[in-house]
């Protein structure tokens, strides 16, 4: 991290602060490119090491942006390619925690090199805007998730009991007990953290979305917290040349060359899944029952599942040639983006949701955690996808999921939804760069008064 390399008075400098999650991180990077393609900006980057490596593929090598590493506390229990969620087993949570808080002194260091103009935080160090606001650098809050969940969360905490007056949206009481309990047990670490992120935004709240799909949202979010939303979103990967070259990919490509147009199903649950084996095992009968080509896309990042994954696998065989198994990481945004894809089976993580709308492809929603139901709902409510509805048990039902795979892709019968999203896409792509017009306007003011 070089500060004289910002000595030029022209220059704006931003420090990016994504929380370690790797969705969150995909979302600043693309943030950063899109600010750093306007003259005289320069991005600094700051992650730990092991995030840092994991998205250096998908920035093409710029001067604009520069990627600057925060060493967290190690431990022979705890060593740096941990320092990361992606893969990292659940009883390590809390320390992963810990030590992105215990590393904030080494940030403030960090934020008296660099003097950042601008900092961009995420909801998850509330530490990391005070330290800022002492050094007399403002800071604002990007969130990466979906407006719903943020507002729904604003209501619950500010008018409990209250019925939620934006939508008539309503969580499966699997959902709702499971919402509510979080809430009740983490009420004061929300209040803390969380909404602390929020309420110690310079003026603005920036959200990864867009007015079409969740305006009203974002309208409650700016009366309860009084201040102003900015959407900057969607903000999405978008392939380069390499992944054209990429032998995943090409393998993938050539299979699906010989598939007919919006024949085939992407199944995908995450880049960190949290679906247990009986509800994978539901989601891929749905997908054989279904009659549709589909790709399922097999996480190998969790141990002692061995038997039940060849159980899966024994079930995937019956697709025969209608079947394809990509195992590990997959490519996406790219398959995505191919002319035989005709819907989407998606955990509704807010990235994958963005994905699927900049592609125009339908989604049929299987949620499985945190913000994911609520997303699905916004899917539903915005016409650009259904969600497989759970049983009374709040279990995944595979009649369900073969069901609306039928009706979106194998006999069309829910054109409508495809129209729809289509429509979302055309919008986002003609709207380009412009997203981020209202954001350099409120950079420029704030950098005229820091």
């Amino acid at each position: 991290m070089d500060a004289h390399q910002a000595s030029d008075p022209t220059t704006t400098t931003i420090l990016m602060f994504p929380w370690l999650r790797y969705g969150h991180l995909s979302a600043y990077l693309e943030l950063s490119k899109a600010l750093s393609s306007r003259k005289n900006f320069l991005i600094y980057f700051c992650s730990t090491p092991v995030n840092l490596d994991s998205i250096k593929p998908k920035l093409i090598p710029s001067p604009s942006i520069q990627f600057v590493e925060l060493h967290l506390p190690s431990s022979p229990e705890f060593p740096p390619h941990l320092h990361t969620t992606k893969a990292l087993p659940l009883h390590l949570t809390p320390a992963l925690h810990q030590a992105f808080a215990a590393a904030a002194p080494l940030f403030e260091t960090i934020l008296k090199t660099l003097s950042p103009h601008l900092l961009i935080y995420d909801c998850f160090q509330s530490w990391a805007p005070r330290l800022a606001s002492s050094l007399n650098i403002p800071a604002i809050n990007f969130n990466t998730s979906g407006a719903s969940i943020i507002s729904y969360a604003f209501h619950s905490i500010h008018r409990p009991g209250s019925k939620f007056p934006i939508s008539d949206f309503v969580l499966h009481n699997h959902w709702n007990s499971k919402y509510n309990s979080t809430l009740r047990e983490h009420a004061h670490c929300v209040k803390e953290a969380f909404f602390e992120c929020l309420n110690t935004s310079r003026d603005v709240i920036l959200t990864n979305s867009f007015k079409e799909v969740e305006g009203e949202y974002m309208d409650y979010i700016s009366l309860l917290s009084k201040k102003k939303v900015i959407p900057v979103g969607p903000l999405v990967y978008e392939p380069n040349e390499k992944d054209e070259e990429d032998e995943d990919y090409s393998r993938i490509k050539n299979w699906l060359d010989k598939k007919e147009a919006l024949s085939t199903v992407l199944a995908s649950l995450g880049s960190e899944s949290y679906a247990s084996e009986e509800e994978k095992e539901e989601i891929v009968k749905g997908l054989v029952e279904s009659g549709a080509n589909f790709i399922w896309v097999e996480r190998i990042n969790q141990k002692g599942d061995e038997e039940q994954q060849i159980k899966r696998r024994e079930l995937l065989e019956k697709g025969g040639e209608r079947a394809m198994v990509v195992k590990g990481w997959a490519p996406q945004g790219k398959i995505l983006k191919h002319g035989s894809i005709g819907g989407f089976v998606s955990h509704c993580g807010w990235n994958s949701v963005l994905e699927s709308t900049v592609s125009g492809v339908p989604i049929i929603g299987v949620p499985l955690f945190g913000d994911q139901p609520f997303n699905a709902g916004v899917v539903e409510e915005a016409g650009i996808g259904v969600e497989a509805k759970r049983d009374h048990d709040g279990k995944i039902q595979r009649q369900e999921v073969a069901k609306l795979i039928k009706e979106v892709v194998v006999e069309k019968s829910r054109e409508e939804i495809r129209m729809r999203v289509r429509e979302m896409s055309e919008i986002v792509k003609r709207r380009g760069d412009e997203k981020i017009e209202e954001l350099l306007t409120q950079i420029s003011r704030l950098s005229n008064i820091s």
